[in-house]
């Protein structure tokens, strides 16, 4: 037996594609981010609910949407997900936004990370944090409702001791 500390699967939130690659982690200043990412993606430890991907290919830029197609590996099929993603859309109704034109990934990434004994990544913040929420339960309220682990990327990048 190893004394090496678990590598951590991470579930990803839609919005983290859209901060990495579209707002605040461009790849033309974080050059080697992409190569850090697949380093995790090599490793299965980087994965997103199908949803995520139909969630980036709706509001994404023809960049991550190019990216996500090109990724097939992580993305973890709705049929995997289903069982417990009811369970906690169930036990937190507040969690989704009554007024989403599409389904909404979030009881999928936290129930990704629940099934594979996983952190949740996203860059949402809870509904305390908020000044007008539009709803009860954020992913990091849910999160800390059920005892999972939830970090946003920078947090992600801190765990893994990536410096660039």
């Amino acid at each position: 037996m190893s004394d090496a500390p678990r590598r951590p699967l991470y579930a990803i939130d839609t919005n983290v594609f859209m901060d990495w690659q579209a707002r605040y982690y461009p790849t033309d200043v974080f050059a080697s981010l992409p190569a850090r990412v697949d380093a995790l993606i090599a490793e299965h430890r980087f994965l997103a609910p199908e949803l995520v991907h139909e969630e980036l290919s709706k509001v994404g830029t023809a960049e991550i949407s190019a990216w996500a197609v090109a990724h097939p590996e992580i993305w973890v099929p709705t049929s995997d997900l289903l069982a417990v993603t009811l369970t906690i859309q169930n036990r937190f109704p507040g969690l989704r936004d009554p007024k989403a034109e599409y389904d909404e990934a979030d009881a999928f990434v936290i129930a990704l990370a629940q099934l594979r004994d996983g952190i949740v990544v996203t860059q949402e913040t809870s509904a305390a944090e908020k000044r007008n929420p539009k709803r009860s339960h954020f992913i990091p309220d849910v999160c800390r409702e059920l005892g999972l682990p939830c970090i946003s990327l920078l947090g992600l990048m801190r765990r893994e001791s990536w410096r660039f």
